[in-house]
């Protein structure tokens, strides 16, 4: 993660730049008192930014909203703005990383959230769901499907991505 701008610099939001590694589920959320403006710079994501018809508690991969979206797969120049109180999310199903960059307003609530983030996945060899779950309550997180990372897991083409996803 690579800060371009922070609430210390007096900005009205933060800029940051991320590696979505391969595997990387953030699980849909949404956030009660900030905006997300994301711009995917290189690689794939599916990407999600509406109300669905019904939230599912596993997955949101298969979402539609009562206007007929869907999660859509985003290539290198996409953008997504998300509200206050729109679930939203993304994933790297793909076998590559993925760099986006993210803009939050206000900050710095998400420049805290994400560098305790990386601080809680890079702890050891597993996740500590409670862990994320407090982290979450503190940053005004509601997660409505589960955060997920498994490398191991993820489909080995678009092709099959696609497939799993519907």
């Amino acid at each position: 993660m690579t800060f371009k701008v922070t609430g210390a610099d007096g900005a009205f939001a933060s800029v940051f730049e991320v590696v979505v590694p391969p595997g990387f589920d953030s699980g849909a959320h949404f956030h009660s008192h900030s905006q997300e403006f994301f711009y995917l710079l290189e690689g794939e994501l599916d990407l999600l930014s509406f109300e669905p018809k019904e939230r599912t508690g596993d997955s949101w991969h298969g979402w539609e909203g009562r206007d007929g979206r869907r999660v859509l797969r985003a290539g290198p120049g996409s953008a997504m703005f998300v509200p206050e109180h729109t679930p939203h999310a993304f994933a790297n199903r793909s076998g590559r990383p993925a760099r986006m960059l993210f803009q939050c307003a206000p900050p710095p609530d998400h420049e805290r959230y994400f560098e305790e983030l990386a601080d809680i996945f890079n702890a050891g060899s597993a996740v500590d769901p409670a862990a994320v779950e407090r982290l979450r309550e503190r940053y005004d997180v509601t997660q409505l499907t589960p955060l997920k990372f498994d490398p191991e897991a993820r489909p080995r083409s678009a092709d099959q991505a696609l497939a799993v996803g519907t």
